[in-house]
Order: C-alpha cells, then structure tokens, then sequence
C-alpha cells in the first residue's frame, strides 16, 4: 500500500501548495507554533519532556516488504535474535526458523530468493469461484451473500482490468515525457535533481528547455503538497505506473502461480507455516525500508534523517510482495513477531478482501492477549472504510473488537489548500486518528539513501513511532493503555480549522471531527504528558513465550 497510490489524484486536481519557506523534512516531528505545519510536537517533547530522562529498549516488528539492513540508518538498531548463531544452518532456539537473525521472510524460497509480484485478493477470489462453481451466475443462489460477493468480484476485476490498461496506456505515455524533461532539465542545470524554485529561476531562449521547464512544474505543482525535489515525485510516479501494470495484467495470469513456483507452502493449510528463509532485505524492500526509518532511524546522527522513537529495536518480517498480502502469511508473520518479543507491531497494508480472516482474527487475538499493540494503515482509496470493508481490521468473527489494535488516517502537512490527504481513506467507527502521510522523508534502499513518500503507509508509523517512545519512558503501559493514551491525547487541527477537504471528493467540505473515533491528529508532547499521570498495568518482559498449537482450518 505504497504512497504511490495517491497519485492519480494529482493528475486530476490543480492544488498548489502555499509558499511558507521550504517544508522541512522533519516537518512530522514539528510543530504547528514554531513551524506552521501539522506536525506531531515530537521535537518540543524530547526538548521540554524527556531531556535527562532514562528509557528502555522496546521492540518494535514491521510487517512489510523487506528492511535494507545496510543502511546506515538502520543497520545500528536492528533486533537480533539473542538465542540463534548466525549462519550455522541451524534453528538455533527452536521456533521454526532456521537462523532468523534479524526476523523472517515469508515470502522466500526454499532455495533462496522472494517472491515479489503477486496477485490482489479481488483476483484471487474472482478465480477461486470460478474454479469451484464453474459459472456461478447460475450455480449460486441470487439472495446468498456469496452471490452479492461474486457480483462484486465482477465489478472490481472484469471492468477494471480494461480501465487500467488505459490508464496505464496514458500514464506510460506521461512518463515517457517526464523523462524526456528530465534529461532536457537536468543536462542545463548540470544537476541530478532539482527542485520548483529551480525550475523557476530557468531564463533561456532556447525552446526544448522552456517547454520542459512549464511542462515539469505544472506536472510538480499539481501534486497535491509540492514535493520537495523532482526525484521524490519520480519516485512515486514509478512506482504507480508498476502497480497499474501490474493491475492490467490481473487477469492475464494464473493468480496464485508466482506463489506456488517461489514460496511453495500449502496456501490452504495454515499450519504448514514452516516456509520462507531468512533474508529480509531481498530486492523490493522499498516500502518497508522507509516505514523503519520513520518509526525509528538513528536520532542526532548526522545521517539523513530522525526515526521518531530513540530507543527501538526493529524485527523485519516480510510479508507484503508487490500486490496483495497474504492472510496466511499476515496471521502467521503476527504470531512470530509476538512469538519473539515484539511489543507493537507496524501493518502498512490492507486489502477490500480476506477470505481466511479467521486466521488473522486469530494472531491478532493472540497479540491482544499478549499485550502487543497493533498499528495498522487505513488505507489511500479515498473511502469511508465505514462503509467499504478494508482488511485486516479490529472486529472479530464472534462480534468482539479487539483492544490493541489502531487505524491510522493520513494528514497533510497545513501548508497547501488539503488539511487530510486527499488520497486517505477515513471513517468515524473504523479509523481511529489521524497522523502526518504526505511528503514524509526516510530511508530508502540501495546505498544509504533516503527520500519522501506519502500514504497512510507513511502515518502508520509515525503512530507506531510515538507508540514505542510513550513505552520506552513508561514500560509498564499496556497495549490497551497506550491506544488509550494515543487517541485521548489527540488534538484538533492546530490553526483552528474545522472543516476539511472531504477525501475522495471533488471540494466537498467535512468535519474534520466526523472523519475518524478521535476526531484528531496524533500529537507526541500531549500523548507523553498524558502518559505520565497513568499508572501501568502490566510489567513487560516476565511473559512466557507460547509454543504455537496447531491453528484452526477454514
């Protein structure tokens, strides 16, 4: 559920961001009064909160696409399995995985590598039905909820697959132009990047440069909060392209293929969850490199960029491929991440269908029971998750909710015409708070780089971020506490707007309040105050670890 998504709105809207000096990259961690943007007042609390002050280490498990443990922003605060030796071929601590030094893949193959393309769930279960049924316009019956499931499979896979050969058609076609510009700009500017006010500043005669130049900062400037750099929007810009082609060629491959020739688990069985190897980084670890970063890159290093908490150590678990999430995968990376000592885990994924949600539901009463908060994105289609299902959630089959787990809604940064990125998915049952997505700089793979993204992937964390650093100040908080404290804490927008840019829509106004439970943007100084005037109710660290037992087949 990359930021990347958001995209398509930027091609459609004219929005240009008001000029208040350049956005800092940090602006997440800022503060509305010092810095007008809508930051979460990290910064303030670390100066007036927590200056002198002792923390403990806490475990924080990114459920994502892969880690870049090279990097130097993150290779210094990676957890390491206490109980195996590395590279000895053996499952030292016995759970199953063989040297998972740093946490586990579960998209790997038996002989190395991962799967990194897979279908989405839409497809998979359009062919799933027709695998069993044959036609089941004429073998279900018309008032069966599996019927209304089956003519919503039409419409999300017959349909679309043709609408996003044409978007792909035309995109391809506005990237070919961007690169052209690119090269044409980059070779006056004698730069490898460059920014609008650079764009600006072009005085030329020569045409090819002129036309470049207007074409690149409309493009720039319609992209909702101006990114900071042209890279940044390339990077977002490719990275939609691939998953409209990848949406394109749905229906032109067999769904569940890629899966059974790479990974080659039962996908039917979840108790066949023996799979995968150990290299959590592979090649696409793009994603989960930037959501780590957020939540956690090294403080005051002169490196790049601050994570947001200051003492975490991260467990990659890779799970999220190029598509959908598996829910085997999902139920099966909670349960090692609570397994082995995380204490909140980061989901920055999500999907309109879970087939095996039982499994799910499952892990994530089994992190509940734990004491393991769950941080979870709510998604960048724009909808009102109220009432269009976005998976996985926090309502159990047997109608209980559980009580560690958090949606996160994706705020802009206060500086263009969108207070909620336009892109967020909302709901005032099913999104708990809000938190900065737009624009937001992290680390990025392949040779200690770093770059923006937006997406409620990007709020996600910053939430899970503040989550570890409230834990780490006060350990004995419960997850059930910290959600307490998370959402209590949360304030309204701090320029005193109120009605907001309703996302999804064409310039209709909403409460901000009516957009999520908390009507509110996550704020580290308050969450930190509150904090400290709760005491906790569960000690961390004496828990047993649990052997997992045999799961329950669907």
């Amino acid at each position: 559920m990359a930021g990347c998504v958001a995209l398509m709105a930027a091609f459609t809207t004219e929005t240009i961001a008001q000029s208040k000096g350049p956005l800092p990259k940090n602006w997440h961690l800022l503060s509305y009064d010092t810095d007008s943007v809508y930051g979460t007042a990290t910064e303030k609390a670390y100066k007036e909160l927590l200056k002198g002050k002792k923390s403990t280490p806490v475990i924080v498990a990114v459920i994502d696409s892969g880690i870049d443990s090279t990097h130097e922003d993150l290779k210094g605060i990676l957890w390491t399995n206490p109980k195996e030796i590395p590279g000895n071929g053996k499952d030292d601590d016995g759970n199953g995985y063989i040297d998972d030094i740093h946490g586990w893949n579960f998209l790997g193959g038996k002989d190395g590598g991962s799967l990194k393309e897979d279908s989405d769930e839409a497809t998979r279960e359009y062919y799933r039905y027709k695998n069993k049924y044959g036609n089941p316009d004429s073998v279900l019956a018309k008032d069966s909820k599996e019927y209304t499931t089956w003519l919503q499979l039409q419409q999300k896979v017959e349909k679309p697959s043709t609408q996003f050969k044409l978007q792909y058609k035309t995109m391809s076609k506005l990237q070919e132009n961007v690169n052209k510009c690119e090269t044409i700009l980059k070779n006056y500017l004698n730069k490898e990047d460059f920014t609008v006010p650079q764009l600006d500043s072009i005085q030329t005669t020569s045409q090819d440069v002129l036309l470049a130049r207007n074409f690149m900062t409309r493009l720039l400037k319609s992209a909702g909060d101006e990114p900071a750099t042209f890279s940044d929007f390339k990077t977002e810009l490719d990275e939609y392209i691939k998953e409209l082609k990848r949406k394109a060629e749905c229906t032109d491959v067999l769904p569940n293929a890629n899966r059974q020739r790479i990974v080659g688990d039962n996908l039917d069985d979840i108790n066949d969850r023996h799979y995968g190897n150990n290299d959590v980084m592979g090649t696409f670890g793009y994603h989960g490199t930037h959501v780590s970063g957020i939540i956690a890159a090294i403080r005051n290093n002169g490196a790049g960029m601050d994570g947001v908490a200051d003492n975490v150590r991260i467990m990659a678990v890779k799970a999220v491929p190029d598509g959908d999430e598996r829910d085997k995968d999902i139920a099966l990376a909670i349960r090692y991440a609570v397994d082995n000592g995380a204490q909140i885990i980061n989901m920055s994924f999500g999907k309109p269908y879970s087939p095996n949600k039982s499994w799910v539901d499952d892990a994530v009463r089994y992190a509940e029971q734990k004491g393991v908060l769950l941080v979870h994105a709510a998604g960048n289609d724009g909808n009102n998750n109220d009432s269009i299902p976005n998976y996985p959630n926090p309502y159990y089959e047997d109608g209980k909710t559980a009580t560690n787990f958090i949606t996160v809604g994706a705020s802009s940064t206060g500086r263009g015409n969108e207070q909620v990125a336009g892109f967020s998915n909302y709901g005032k049952k099913e999104v708990d708070i809000f938190a900065p997505g737009v624009q937001i700089y992290s680390t990025i793979p392949g040779g200690n780089k770093y770059g923006s993204a937006s997406g409620t992937s990007m709020a996600a964390p910053v939430v899970a971020g503040i989550a570890a650093l409230i834990l780490s100040y006060h350990p004995d908080l419960s997850a059930r506490q910290l959600k307490y404290i998370l959402e209590k804490s949360a304030a309204p927008l701090p320029d005193g707007s109120t009605q907001v840019n309703k996302p999804g829509g064409q310039d209709e106004k909403i409460n901000f309040a009516d957009l999520s439970v908390t009507g509110g943007l996550v704020n580290t100084y308050n969450a930190l105050k509150l904090a400290a005037t709760i005491k906790g109710e569960q000690v961390r660290g004496k828990k047993q670890k649990a052997k997992m037992k045999p799961l329950k087949k669907n």
